[in-house]
């Protein structure tokens, strides 16, 4: 299973969610898949999706997903002490791990090798990470959000991308319709 068909599973579960995506292509198969006001689309600033996320989360009650992936995770490591250090029960970070840097080519990254995110995540104090398949994202993520308790879900999948199309959205329009989801 590839990180576009987890996000064509998941996003029925989404729908009634805060969620800001991974920047590139996980951004565009997302927009792709099913576009919704409540979704944030990052369109730069690799590695912050999860802090970003977190800051929504700790600002407002509503549940907040953050989807994020191993290559952006490991350019911003200081993400998951900080995620540890400031529990906030409305969030979760949904981490796609596909061993790879998958907008800029598959490249692999080293959660494909030796590096285990789910074990760093432990070791920095995240208390409840789970690691599932590809297949078992849909019901991993459901169990999360009932369980209404900040959790890290590990997400092994293959590397590869779908063909979707680029966001022509203006990032304008995209900031100011999330807001106005955040504060409906």
């Amino acid at each position: 299973m590839i990180r576009s068909e987890i996000l064509k599973d998941i996003a029925p579960i989404l729908r009634d969610q805060l969620v800001i995506c991974n920047i590139g292509i996980p951004s565009q198969e997302l927009h792709a898949i099913d576009d919704q006001p409540t979704n944030f689309y990052m369109l730069g600033t690799m590695g912050l999706a999860s802090s970003i996320g977190l800051g929504l989360a700790l600002a407002q009650p509503k549940p907040v997903i953050a989807i994020d992936g191993d290559g952006s995770v490991l350019t911003n490591l200081g993400t998951f002490p900080t995620i540890a250090n400031n529990v906030a029960d409305n969030f979760i970070l949904l981490l796609i791990d596909n061993g790879s840097y998958g907008s800029t080519g598959d490249q692999p990254t080293y959660a494909g090798k030796k590096t285990r995110l789910e074990e760093v995540a432990k070791a920095c104090g995240c208390e409840n990470v789970i690691t599932c398949e590809g297949k078992d994202a849909g019901s991993t993520l459901q169990s999360a959000i009932a369980s209404n308790q900040m959790t890290v879900i590990v997400v092994k999948c293959e590397s590869g991308n779908a063909k979707f199309p680029v966001i022509t959205m203006d990032p304008v329009i995209i900031r100011d319709r999330f807001m106005k989801a955040v504060s409906a």
